[in-house]
């Protein structure tokens, strides 16, 4: 197995969908920081495409908040 690659600021080839999932359902990043129990800057931070790590619970957390799977939040980026 590989490991990781370092945390040097590149992008991650992972782009989260967040932004247009909540649009479809017509729900707040606060409404939804409130579901989760995840602070609102936590939350942009993923939004943003900026986060290098994501734990299991709060992906599951979020997923059930919006009802869509894992595929439908994180997808591969265009090269």
């Amino acid at each position: 197995m590989t490991p990781a690659a370092p945390d040097d600021g590149e992008p991650t080839g992972i782009h989260c969908r967040l932004d247009e999932l909540l649009a479809e359902r017509g729900m707040t990043l606060t409404e939804l920081s409130a579901r989760v129990g995840v602070s609102i800057v936590n939350l942009s931070v993923l939004k943003n495409d900026r986060a290098r790590a994501i734990r299991y619970s709060t992906l599951r957390a979020i997923c059930d908040a919006l009802g869509c799977e894992v595929g439908e939040l994180l997808v591969l980026a265009e090269r």
